[in-house]
């Protein structure tokens, strides 16, 4: 089930707007599974992904119900909010990734998550600096503080940029060109809300809501 990420000459600064004319470009895929037990709830959640030669741009759109979001800073815990996620290994070979979680009010946690190999070696998970978070521009539709929670059906947009230099400084690759194939897992989540529910794109196959399984990632392809 590969994902064709669209190349644009060069990206508009971070609106999160859906219905904004570069990202009716893109592809659109859907976080539709959700095999653990949960609440019930398990709003629609679309993905898209760009590209230019300096950033990786991911956007969510959700139309939900049961909206929350406390989480404050970077690296604050957002997974117990309305949060989505997109897991993103970059290396051919090598199962080491990013996690990019963020809140529906923009929150963000990302960690370089160590492969079997690096974990063998002593190297371990390591959370983002304050400074690496400050290169990612993001914009989201909601309020960063979504407390007390929403009950009404809600739509909430986030996007982000992520500039490739990151990806260089933490996995010492370049920039990826026209053919270059990642590997990746698109989730939704709201442990914390008074519905939680745990979706994604790609299936994964465990007991319980584990998102941390790169083996159920599968390829995005730089167009």
């Amino acid at each position: 089930m590969p994902y064709t990420i669209k190349r644009v000459p060069r990206l508009a600064p971070a609106a999160a707007d859906w219905s904004a004319p570069q990202w009716q470009q893109a592809e659109t895929l859907q976080v539709a599974r959700f095999p653990w037990a949960d609440s019930g709830h398990h709003p629609r959640t679309q993905a898209r992904l760009l590209y230019d030669d300096q950033h990786l741009a991911a956007a969510f759109h959700v139309d939900d119900q049961y909206v929350r979001a406390v989480a404050r800073k970077f690296q604050d815990s957002v997974c117990t909010d309305s949060c989505a996620e997109f897991f993103v290994a970059p290396v051919p070979g090598s199962d080491a990734y990013f996690n990019f979680e963020v809140n529906c009010g923009g929150t963000m946690l990302v960690f370089r998550c160590v492969s079997a190999e690096e974990r063998a070696a002593g190297r371990e998970t390591q959370p983002l600096s304050d400074d690496d978070g400050a290169t990612i521009a993001m914009a989201h539709t909601l309020p960063q503080i979504v407390e007390p929670e929403l009950t009404e059906p809600t739509a909430w947009t986030i996007e982000y940029h992520v500039p490739f230099a990151l990806f260089a400084a933490h996995f010492g690759i370049a920039a990826p060109g026209p053919g270059a194939t990642w590997r990746a897992n698109f989730y939704k989540c709201a442990d914390h809300t008074s519905h939680p529910h745990w979706g994604s794109w790609a299936p994964v196959d465990t007991p319980r809501p584990n998102f941390h399984v790169p083996a159920s990632f599968q390829p995005i392809v730089f167009a």
